[in-house]
């Protein structure tokens, strides 16, 4: 699988890529002949030099059938007898030939693969979300592709311009907010869209995901329920992570509409961390009035959070209760457990990337929110 724009990797690499320094071996002579028998194995049609890429005319001369034929067989269009389908494919194989099948996006129709854009790589929360796109898509001909916007709008309207530009069966977005020039490119281009892990605002077609105002208030009612009335919060990004902004929103709206306080706020503009969890929450507790409790804006933060109480013999809960969001699989492997919400971003993926797979009427817009759980851990 190629590469299909500067920005946009297909999504198998995530998992599989791996780049290794060039490097001088020696092979074996036993080596050898079997790398010679295998590419023996697959020759070049008769006339055509080594090197050269093979054509769906060679897979038809190679078949005893039509190109049309070849091109049907392969596409997975029109009829053919499984004695037909069982030569193409045979012969593709001995050929080596590869399908171009962004040659029906370049005349007009539209290509196999479904644009995805994440905001960021650097936070594992992600990783379910593919792995529901992955899973949905198998075995229906589509394949995912996806670039990184880094939270930014700009970067963004790029990658889904470079997606266009190969006409793709369909658009998965991160959350609802996007440049009113962006959403009228996706309208005019009439391909189909789904947005995900947000369901506070209206989608340009279909959303799948939750309220996250929803899920910080839920988490803001625990810790009142605590008996906690000072409150700090430490988040990241500067603010440019909308769906951590509108959590916050929710929680901090929660525990003023308790009388309670947020005592301060400490957002760092680098990406979410362990590092960047432990070292506010060490800024935090040495105020001269700390908090005696502090949500974080997800569960990388907070894990920092918690290690660096527990590094510092300061108890959790006894002095200070801590809380994330997201549910992730590594806080099992904490001393304590955290207190968090729990999200479904496999289920999230796997809905939207169905979604485009069933090119079914929707009314518009569709909002699936698919909830939330809160996890009251150890830490509250």
């Amino acid at each position: 699988m190629a590469y299909v724009c500067a920005h946009i990797i297909p999504i198998p690499y995530l998992f599989t890529q791996t780049h290794v320094n060039a490097r001088v071996v020696s092979i074996e002579p036993e080596t050898a002949m079997r790398r010679s028998n295998k590419d023996n194995a697959s020759q070049p049609a008769p006339g055509r030099p080594h090197g050269t890429r093979p054509t769906m005319e060679d897979v038809a001369a190679r078949a005893g059938v039509s190109q049309m034929t070849v091109s049907r067989v392969l596409r997975g269009k029109g009829y053919a007898s499984p004695a037909v389908k069982a030569r193409v494919s045979e012969a593709a194989a001995e050929l080596g030939y590869v399908q171009n099948r962004l040659a029906g996006a370049l005349a007009g129709e539209v290509s196999p693969l479904v644009g995805v854009v994440l905001p960021t790589l650097k936070n594992r929360v992600f990783n379910e979300v593919l792995r529901g796109i992955s899973e949905a898509l198998a075995g229906e001909g589509l394949q995912p592709v996806f670039g990184v916007s880094e939270y930014s709008p700009d970067s963004e309207a790029d990658l889904v311009t470079d997606f266009l530009a190969w006409r793709p069966r369909g658009l998965l977005l991160p959350g609802l907010e996007h440049s009113d020039a962006l959403v009228a490119m996706i309208r005019r281009s009439g391909v189909r869209v789904a947005e995900m892990m947000d369901a506070d605002g209206t989608p340009i077609a279909a959303a799948f995901g939750f309220s996250q105002r929803a899920a910080g208030a839920e988490m803001a009612r625990y810790m009142l329920s605590k008996g906690y009335r000072r409150f700090a919060y430490i988040g990241s990004l500067g603010g440019r992570d909308l769906r951590a902004g509108k959590r916050f929103a929710g929680f901090a709206d929660t525990v003023r509409a308790a009388g309670a306080q947020i005592v301060a706020e400490y957002v760092t503009d680098d990406p979410s961390s362990m590092v960047e969890g432990r070292r506010l929450t060490a800024e935090a507790l040495a105020a001269p009035e700390p908090p005696d409790a502090i949500h974080y804006s997800n569960d990388d933060m907070a894990a920092g959070g918690l290690m660096h109480c527990l590094a510092n013999a300061i108890p959790v809960p006894g002095t200070v209760a801590l809380s994330g969001f997201n549910g992730l699989a590594f806080l099992d492997a904490l001393p304590l457990k955290l207190a968090t919400i729990e999200t479904p971003r496999f289920e999230i993926g796997f809905q939207a990337a169905t979604h485009i797979v069933a090119d079914e009427e929707i009314e518009i817009p569709d909002i699936r929110d698919l909830g939330f759980r809160l996890v009251p851990g150890e830490t509250c």
